[in-house]
């Protein structure tokens, strides 16, 4: 009878122990489980979301270029129908705006295959480093930062160290002390006769001019200056044209050269000629 009795108690005691690695096994199963559905989920969570972030994000993108365009736009606009006093004034109100240009200005000459301060770079790495050089309306300066130059660069407002702002009609320089003016695609403005007179007073005798410009601003076609007309009034100022560059499809290069002898007439009674502003359609 004792002995019937200790072979059931060990039977039982195999059944729990089996029972109960069992059970572990199962719970074991059911956390490896639970643990690949959660990491399943998560990578599932994590995909979908991702692509919506990422078309959210390219949508977003999208709207601040547009809107970045669109205030570029209404500046660039302004700049070519008002003074450079006036645009002085108008930056000065709210400097952020300069900003927004500039942002605006790379953009497009993002797309340009060739950019006509590179052109100036090297023409200036050409000619003797000693040459003091005037950039008005010199944006970040880029052309200072390039060459070893002793440079003045001159705009609306001086988001760099090395720019000083000024209206470019009125700059703190003294009369004959720079050997070369710059002005790349900035003949901004109503009145870019006083930025081209202040260029000549400034200028040593001799000194070099150097104008980079639209192209679409100097064609008679579509509404533009005539060259010659231009190049005739700048001479008329003091200056003498040494040489035209047309062979660029998105902008022109004129040099010209300070008279030795000051034969210029005023500035009132040269007719110039008016350089169509870039203006944009609206959309």
């Amino acid at each position: 009878m004792e002995g019937k009795r200790s072979k059931k108690r060990k039977r039982a005691k195999r059944l729990k122990f089996q029972n109960e690695k069992d059970d572990s096994a199962a719970v074991e199963e059911i956390d490896e489980r639970k643990e690949e559905e959660e990491s399943a989920a998560c990578a599932f969570a994590k995909r979908p979301k991702s692509q919506g972030l990422s078309k959210s994000s390219t949508f977003l993108e999208k709207m601040r270029a547009r809107l970045s365009g669109g205030h570029f736009r209404m500046i660039n606009e302004k700049l070519y129908t008002c003074t450079g006093k006036e645009a002085l004034e108008y930056f000065k109100e709210d400097p952020e705006l300069f900003n927004v240009y500039h942002a605006g200005y790379q953009e497009q000459m993002s797309h340009w295959p060739e950019k006509p301060v590179n052109i100036i770079i090297k023409w200036l790495k050409d000619h003797s480093p000693s040459l003091v050089v005037a950039d008005f309306g010199c944006g970040d300066a880029q052309l200072a930062k390039n060459v070893k130059n002793k440079v003045f660069s001159f705009d609306l407002v001086a988001n760099d160290p090395s720019v000083i702002a000024c209206d470019m009609s009125k700059t703190p320089l003294d009369s004959s002390v720079v050997d070369v003016a710059v002005f790349c695609l900035s003949l901004m403005g109503t009145n870019l006769a006083s930025y081209l007179k202040e260029a000549h007073r400034v200028l040593k005798s001799r000194g070099w001019l150097l104008i980079a410009e639209v192209r679409s601003r100097f064609d008679p076609n579509t509404g533009g200056a005539d060259p010659k007309t231009f190049s005739k009034a700048v001479c008329e100022l003091g200056f003498t044209s040494i040489f035209k560059d047309f062979s660029n499809k998105m902008f022109i290069l004129l040099y010209f050269k300070k008279k030795d002898k000051q034969t210029s007439k005023k500035t009132k009674e040269i007719e110039w000629p008016e350089l169509k502003p870039c203006l944009y359609k609206r959309r």
